[in-house]
């Protein structure tokens, strides 16, 4: 049976792979796994001095349709297993991880496929802290919820009862804080600059526009509909055709795009230019390393950042961690080499000294705040990486177990590296979020760089 948690989280198409049974059962094994539950066999009524302290999850959700039953699933599943329920409503996924750590709660849970299409949702659990669960972790919930030992609780007694299950209650009110602390890390106002925010109908289309405009800046909101329909349909941080039109229309001073769940954070400069994770991590790391602020003048970015990143970097003797696809990777080597910035270049960044993970708020924030504060053109700032020609790879319809046993793939790799002589790359890797390969081609030449891609993907 194929690993129920990929990269980040549990995914599928709600209501057909991801169900309103599995999310019951993961969340009643997450229960189980992540917290102290009480012993089921206390008293109702307990005697003076006789604790009953229950444990405390914080569940919040991206706009998604799915997301309302799916959030009914996970709640029920977590408070049959004795544990109170926060539902904080729509919120950024980062919002949930800080609002765990604000609040002192056991765990979080956020509803939400991030960049996937409306049709899909996923889970995502965050342990005590905030913090991305680690790989020992999500193996001890998926075996208890594929045995079904979290819902039948037949290896550990009774299940709680009477007062003993979790209450659930209203949290909307708890997640202003999340705002707040925004507003608190902000390293500059932005008073004149003009931006226009994408908030791909999804988590940030409320608070994004919010915290800029309080942040000073005059905010022109892209696609903020809240229904749930229209989420990342042809917006937000995979689709910023519209965002880059936007900027020039307005003749404003950056564009910012988020994805569904808002973690993650791409711009657009005053031209209609994109600029990637890879700039901004480049951007951020000069300017922490400027401060002082970069522990050990150190960057961790993924293998899927270009060969550039490297090497402007080392220019200015910052040195590149390298990890495996996936900002959970990201966040264990921070965490294990004690790094303050750290992400991928597809927008996912992490202030390790502000965030216990991707935020694209605090992101956005910091690169405008950048700007204000030294009266430079994101253009200008994003200049310091001069990215090889990259071309990525996303093939359906593939088996992800086989792609790196396959013959004839290895072989096609081996000419391709061959024929860039060094002045290239190429990986392959299975998709961690949806059926089939994922790959990069960097070559010298943009038609190099296609042709490869194309070969690869043949």
């Amino acid at each position: 049976m194929a690993r129920l948690f990929g990269t980040d989280g549990v995914r599928g198409v709600a209501n057909s792979e991801l169900t309103a049974e599995l999310a019951l059962s993961l969340s009643a094994a997450a229960a189980r796994t992540l917290c102290s539950l009480p012993p089921a066999s206390l008293d109702e009524n307990p005697q003076p001095g006789q604790s009953r302290k229950r444990p405390l999850a914080v569940v919040g959700r991206d706009p998604r349709p799915s997301g309302e039953f799916l959030e009914a699933a996970v709640v029920a599943g977590l408070a049959a297993e004795g544990v109170d329920v926060l539902q904080v409503g729509i919120v950024p996924t980062p919002a949930v991880a800080f609002l765990v750590g604000h609040l002192g709660a056991d765990l979080g849970v956020m509803l939400s496929a991030s960049h996937n299409p409306m049709p899909d949702n996923g889970i995502k659990f965050f342990s005590a802290g905030g913090h991305k669960l680690t790989d020992a972790q999500e193996d001890a919930i998926e075996a208890l919820a594929v045995a079904g030992a979290a819902a039948t609780s037949a290896t550990d007694g009774p299940r709680p009862a009477g007062a003993q299950v979790g209450r659930i209650r209203d949290g909307a009110h708890e997640a202003a804080a999340y705002g707040a602390h925004l507003i608190a890390h902000a390293p500059h106002r932005l008073d004149g600059l003009t931006v226009v925010v994408d908030c791909a109908n999804g988590a940030a289309s409320s608070i994004a526009p919010e915290v800029l405009q309080r942040l000073g800046a005059r905010v022109i909101t892209l696609f903020s509909d809240t229904s749930g329909l229209h989420i990342n349909d042809g917006c937000g941080s995979t689709h910023p055709e519209a965002l880059q039109a936007a900027v020039i229309e307005h003749g404003a001073d950056a564009g910012i795009a988020h994805d569904g769940d808002a973690d993650r954070c791409l711009a657009v400069d005053a031209t209609g230019e994109l600029i990637n994770g890879d700039a901004i991590l480049a951007m951020l790391a000069l300017a922490m390393h400027e401060r002082g602020q970069l522990a050990h003048d150190t960057l961790v970015a993924t293998v899927m950042s270009n060969m550039a990143l490297r090497l402007a970097l080392a220019q200015r003797g910052i040195s590149v961690v390298e990890t495996a696809v996936g900002d959970r990777y990201v966040l264990q080597a921070m965490a294990e080499g004690g790094f303050s910035l750290g992400g991928e270049q597809s927008g996912h960044v992490v202030m390790g000294d502000i965030a216990t993970t991707g935020d694209g708020l605090l992101t956005a924030i910091h690169v405008l705040g950048h700007m204000a504060q030294t009266g430079r053109s994101l253009a200008d700032l994003a200049s310091v990486v001069e990215p090889l020609p990259q071309v990525l790879l996303n093939v359906g319809g593939v088996d992800r177990a086989g792609l790196a046993d396959n013959t004839a793939i290895a072989e096609e790799v081996a000419a391709v590296l061959s024929e860039l002589e060094g002045r290239g790359r190429v990986l392959l890797r299975p998709s961690g979020t949806e059926p089939g390969g994922r790959g990069m081609v960097e070559a010298p030449t943009t038609e190099q760089a296609n042709a490869m891609a194309q070969r690869l993907a043949d």
